[in-house]
């Protein structure tokens, strides 16, 4: 392997971690002291190191440090940081048009993405498609679109759920802080159930399915459901994976009342679990499907795709907005779908998680802090306990955060109690770099 990889605009990136300065370095730190004096405080950083450019699975800082990313800009880098195609189609786009508004004067970019997610997203039956900016936006429009359809108001979520930042969505959220502390009144008619989380209820899928159906129908009631909004994998909540029949279950009780199943895919979709959508490794075909977050590369793109009947409910005129489905932003998603399919990065995925989880499952027999291995393909994570409460154990997860970060390898951390240590790495990644992370883990791990 050469030592490095060509940046189209800078200097070359490293294909290996690299540490020159103390983490953050010295220009970080400046940039860290121009940023609070103009940037709210609300935007926080995990890390507040700045990053000049990237490649593949490495960020290189303004001081020449470089990283190795498992976090992929919470899963929206999946093909990899600065992927020559989706580099190159925006770049030809840009040069062709920008925007014009698809609601006023519209392009063939948008109606190619929209006819790839009628494509690979599960069901045979006639899709359409909507596309906006943001996971929380496709959120409010799936909602939006399901009360609509049905004539309902009632939204049912789950616990450990985190759907946005908007107004809807932060009432979606099981989470209060960061997300929707002090930011009230929320949204209405928003119902939350127990889910399926099998390292604490113990329960088989057909059982929790049981509770959470019993639950809604207890507190709402079925006939005032609009939707129920799901997360195949549950991503800030922990990369929670539900028992086996779970979520078809649901689903079979949604469409037995009239009720709109969503699965919000916008962190699990995408190839990231090693098929377009985790919904597929459930038998589940949902009504609507939420798409953001890995679609574009890196560029801003959201999507709600669904059955033909249910997302021509709202009248012209009621879907859109200004950038939504912005060409740019199009063009870089089509070579995104090109690029899973020319390189086989479904089975990256696989071959990711082929690595991830048996090493991950030898450091949990050494060390007995690692409670459960649990994950899906190039979404995985590990939950933290202390060994003899169980009770959950943040404060590890913040000094595996930490030490890796000093080491050069950027983790992230998830879950309602803060001790789950999630990995979201490009499929550009190398077996040689996720050994080299696991590495720094198993020390981080030691150094406990």
């Amino acid at each position: 392997m050469s030592d490095t990889l060509t940046s189209p605009t800078l200097a070359p990136v490293p294909t290996m971690r690299r540490v020159v300065t103390a983490i953050p370095g010295p220009k970080s730190a400046q940039l860290e002291e121009r940023r609070r004096a103009v940037v709210s405080t609300g935007v926080s950083s995990a890390l507040p190191v700045y990053i000049a450019r990237a490649h593949g699975a490495i960020l290189v800082d303004v001081d020449d440090n470089a990283l190795l990313d498992l976090g992929g800009g919470i899963g929206v880098t999946t093909i990899g940081h600065t992927d020559d195609a989706v580099v190159a189609a925006a770049r030809e786009q840009l040069g062709d048009v920008t925007h014009t508004l698809f609601t006023i004067t519209p392009y063939e970019e948008y109606i190619r993405v929209a006819e790839l997610l009628a494509e690979h997203t599960p069901g045979d039956f006639a899709k359409k498609t909507v596309l906006v900016n943001s996971g929380a936006e496709a959120v409010e429009n799936g909602v939006k679109i399901a009360r609509k359809y049905t004539g309902r108001s009632g939204v049912a979520v789950l616990e450990h759920a985190y759907h946005g930042r908007t107004n809807l969505t932060m009432a979606m959220n099981f989470k209060a802080m960061p997300y929707s502390l002090g930011f009230g009144p929320f949204a209405g008619d928003v119902y939350r159930a127990p889910n399926s989380y099998p390292l604490h209820d113990g329960l088989t899928g057909e059982q929790a399915a049981a509770r959470t159906i019993a639950y809604l129908e207890k507190t709402v009631g079925a006939a005032d459901l609009a939707c129920l909004v799901v997360e195949p994998i549950q991503g800030e909540g922990g990369f929670i994976v539900p028992a086996a029949g779970y979520l078809p279950a649901l689903q079979e009780w949604c469409t037995a009342h009239g009720i709109v199943f969503i699965a919000d895919e916008i962190q699990s979709g995408m190839a990231r679990t090693g098929r377009y959508f985790a919904s597929e490794h459930f038998g589940l075909v949902p009504d609507l499907v939420l798409s953001a977050k890995g679609i574009a590369g890196g560029l801003p793109l959201a999507g709600v795709t669904g059955r033909a009947e249910i997302m021509d409910a709202a009248q012209p005129g009621g879907l859109g907005g200004t950038f939504g489905g912005n060409p740019v932003a199009c063009a870089a998603a089509i070579a995104v779908f090109e690029r899973i399919e020319s390189d086989d990065l479904l089975a990256e995925a696989t071959r990711i998680e082929g690595v991830l989880v048996p090493a991950l499952r030898e450091l949990q027999a050494r060390f007995p802090v690692i409670r459960e291995v649990r994950g899906i393909g190039a979404m995985i994570a590990i939950e933290l306990a202390d060994p003899e409460t169980g009770a959950p154990n943040a404060a590890a997860v913040g000094s595996l955060v930490a030490y890796a970060a000093q080491q050069g390898v950027l983790l992230l951390s998830a879950g309602t109690y803060g001790n789950v240590l999630r990995m979201l790495p490009s499929l550009a990644i190398t077996d040689e770099q996720l050994h080299d992370a696991l590495g720094v883990l198993e020390s981080g791990l030691a150094a406990l």
